[in-house]
């Protein structure tokens, strides 16, 4: 009888172990094949990038005069695009500001730069291969604080003042253009919007007669700004073109023209230009070399009086951060 039971130990054994077997393989039969994670696709790309420049000088007992003086320059240039099949959003913003202070004129700081500017553009192609987009664009363009020149001593007092050029929303610029636009390749494209309307916008009443407004009734006071509209409406045709190109990977150029004439007063004689020139040198990873123009004509801003160009230029040799995704 002993000698049966361990003949028939090993044999209920195996059939044990061979049942298990076979029940794990009908469980990975019945179990779900696993799916592999496909990537959504992303149809955004951003980056951000901001700049700071510093400047300082401190004069001890130094025989050739002069003064001590700090200076920085900021700016931040952030886009967010968006393209998918035949559309495509573009949105960029550029914000920039920069003084200097000097120990002649101690109770001011004298701005050298400001800049608020946001551009919006929505595109569609015409067919999948084309070349012309129909597009909608809006842009915004203002500077954050007060702007003053010709300055003068009060000889009781010995303080600094100056004459008011500037300040928020004074002025601003606003932009509505419906038309065309023609993208040949990626870093160069034109926008013909024979439809354009927008706001001169100026909050300061006694800069607006400077800045085009409008009387609120014939016959006020010109001299008082308080009789002044407060913005100014035109509508016309847009031209704007858009450059940028790299020679290497740390050398770059881009440039941005916009023509713009009124229908309203003067059309095809009286034309706003504004054409903005960047180059720029990534010499290192954080540190870059920049130089920057801004050229205006604007018929209904009169500087002393009567229509002038205005030119700005600008060079500087900042710390560079910029955070992109590809």
């Amino acid at each position: 009888m002993a000698a049966a039971c361990c003949f028939l130990a090993p044999s209920f054994a195996q059939d044990d172990v061979q049942q298990a077997a076979a029940e794990a393989a009908a469980a990975l039969l019945e179990a779900p094949e696993a799916k592999e994670e496909v990537d959504k696709p992303n149809y955004w790309t951003n980056s951000f990038q901001v700049d700071l420049g510093f400047n300082q000088t401190n004069l001890w007992s130094w025989a050739a005069g002069g003064y001590n003086t700090l200076s920085m320059n900021s700016g931040i240039d952030a886009k967010a695009n968006y393209a998918k099949n035949q559309s495509s959003w573009n949105n960029r913003i550029q914000l920039q500001y920069g003084f200097l202070w000097s120990a002649d004129k101690q109770n001011i700081l004298q701005k050298t730069n400001d800049l608020m500017y946001f551009e919006s553009r929505f595109a569609y192609k015409t067919s999948a291969e084309s070349k012309w987009n129909y597009s909608v664009s809006f842009d915004f363009r203002s500077q954050f604080s007060n702007s003053y020149d010709s300055y003068v001593q009060d000889a009781e007092s010995g303080l600094w003042s100056g004459t008011l050029k500037s300040g928020f929303l004074a002025p601003a610029y606003t932009n509505l253009a419906i038309g065309m636009e023609w993208v040949p390749t990626d870093w160069f494209n034109i926008n013909i919007a024979p439809l354009t309307g927008g706001f001169t916008i100026c909050n300061i009443p006694e800069l607006r007669k400077n800045y085009g407004m409008k009387l609120k009734e014939e016959g006020l006071d010109a001299d008082d700004g308080n009789n002044y509209r407060s913005a100014l409406f035109q509508s016309g045709a847009q031209i704007k073109i858009n450059l940028k190109a790299s020679i290497n990977d740390s050398f770059f150029y881009e440039t941005q023209l916009v023509l713009f004439t009124d229908y309203l007063n003067q059309p095809f004689k009286e034309n706003r230009v504004n054409w903005d020139n960047k180059i720029t040198w990534q010499f290192a990873k954080f540190f870059k070399i920049g130089l920057n123009t801004w050229l205006i004509y604007d018929p209904i801003v009169l500087i002393d009086g009567r229509q002038q160009v205005q030119f700005k230029e600008s060079f500087s040799i900042s710390f560079t951060w910029l955070i992109a995704n590809k």
